[in-house]
């Protein structure tokens, strides 16, 4: 069976502010509203929501994540792209 993941991602060039936003999220700010403001990825206007994907269709470190990681805790995750902000929301 094909797993799948959905989750929120917030794309930027620098850790600094990848970590930043970490901060920000982990003092309560909207996962969709940090996305909107500040995701380098057309994702952002949609809140940051890739929606459902299956494994082994993103960049690999991002695949591991969605795969491996918490679900609904956020992560940074480096790819080729830049830093992602990573929320999994849930995967089957």
């Amino acid at each position: 069976m094909t797993r799948t993941a959905a989750a929120l991602h917030i794309l930027v060039k620098h850790k600094e502010q990848a970590e930043d936003i970490l901060a920000k999220l982990k003092k309560g700010a909207k996962f969709q509203t940090l996305a909107k403001k500040y995701s380098n990825c057309p994702s952002g206007k949609k809140g940051g929501s890739l929606g459902e994907f299956k494994q082994g269709t993103m960049v690999p470190a991002f695949d591991k994540a969605c795969f491996t990681g918490d679900i609904s805790t956020p992560m940074l995750v480096k790819t080729k792209h830049g830093w992602h902000v990573i929320k999994v929301l849930y995967r089957t």
